[in-house]
């Protein structure tokens, strides 16, 4: 005589001793109808959709407030050499930023994250360009734009001024969105 596995009584009988602990009809179990699957999911989708509304708004309005960055002198800029760069950090120690002074004598600074994947970019003495050896991308030294590769937009320029023969760094402007070069 073999016993078939999958009936119900048995399942029952072997589940008996754990009925008053877990109490548990398969008559009374609750349907969840399509309206109610639906009404769920249309306002669990409405709650995601206002709370990723809140934290574009506050993304927009916190881009609107324009932030003082206090000017910092970097140190050994005067005696960089045409053709060349210095790493500095600027506006806080934790931002790496990259001085090129150009083969015609020009200074131009940037933040040294690639608008790629935030690898650090690096002066191409040879090609007088940035370029970040991550992904092959590169951008022209004289304006932070893209000149190659998968970088969706130019480096953050970091404003230079002189003052009585020291280079300071004065500003920090986030590039615009679109691809440049």
């Amino acid at each position: 005589m073999t016993k078939n596995l999958s009936d119900e009584s048995d399942v029952r009988v072997a589940t008996a001793p754990y009925q008053a602990e877990f109490p548990y009809e398969r008559d009374d179990e609750a349907q969840v109808t399509r309206r109610e699957f639906c009404n769920f999911l249309g306002l669990t989708s409405a709650a995601l959709f206002v709370g990723a509304t809140g934290f574009a708004a506050k993304a927009a309005l916190d881009a609107r407030e324009s932030v003082s960055l206090a000017p910092a002198r970097i140190d050994g800029a005067e005696l960089l050499a045409p053709n060349s760069s210095l790493n500095f950090s600027y506006p806080t120690e934790r931002d790496s930023a990259i001085l090129i002074r150009t083969a015609d004598g020009a200074y131009h600074a940037y933040g040294q994250k690639c608008t790629h994947l935030s690898c650090p970019v690096y002066y191409a003495r040879d090609h007088q360009r940035l370029e970040c050896p991550c992904h092959e991308g590169a951008f022209n030294a004289a304006t932070g734009d893209v000149l190659y590769g998968p970088p969706p937009r130019a480096l953050d320029a970091i404003q230079v001024e002189f003052r009585d023969g020291q280079i300071w760094a004065i500003g920090r402007t986030p590039s615009s969105p679109e691809v440049g070069g």
